[in-house]
């Protein structure tokens, strides 16, 4: 990386050139290599067409919860509260850590169950934001929301299926 204060030839990565010390990581960018890579880095949530948002109120049971993800075929819903802005998630996770020692919890509120201010994202941000915080997080799920208020969900399978269309557009 050649440094553009006095032009030394610094190794790729440096932090500071190693002749003037001169700060060098804003010019550290990442490149993408490929059609996957370009694609994570440059196209917005919305480019997988999130699943608009299955919600249901805090004050709704855990059984009316199991119930409409069993109905919706979902992993996971959305919880608002009485303006409609997110103040949870519910997820089989929920279920099967939280829920599934407690032997009376179908009439119980989904709010005491749930995972309360999750990760979120925007339909502006990248998709390889969106995977950070998954990994990150180790999240299956991310709500996607516009002003607090839920528009969909992102899973990750519906980044596999848009990484999974790359690689076959690209082997042909």
């Amino acid at each position: 990386m050649i440094c553009p204060t006095c032009a030394h030839d610094n190794l790729p990565g440096s932090e500071h050139c190693s002749n003037c010390l001169h700060d060098l990581t804003q010019l550290d960018q990442p490149t993408a290599q490929d059609r996957v890579e370009r694609s994570l880095m440059d196209d917005p949530v919305s480019g997988l067409k999130p699943r608009q948002a299955v919600t249901l109120p805090a004050t709704a049971t855990v059984g009316e919860a199991i119930q409409t993800m069993l109905a919706s075929d979902i992993g996971a819903l959305l919880v608002v509260d009485e303006s409609g802005r997110l103040v949870g998630i519910f997820s089989e996770r929920d279920l099967l850590t939280k829920v599934a020692t407690i032997s009376d919890y179908a009439g119980r509120p989904v709010r005491d169950f749930m995972t309360a201010r999750p990760e979120t994202v925007r339909q502006t941000h990248t998709l390889a934001f969106a995977v950070h915080k998954m990994d990150g997080g180790g999240y299956r799920h991310l709500p996607v929301l516009e002003d607090g208020h839920p528009l969909g969900m992102i899973s990750v399978r519906d980044m596999l299926r848009h990484i999974t269309r790359l690689c076959q557009c690209q082997s042909k």
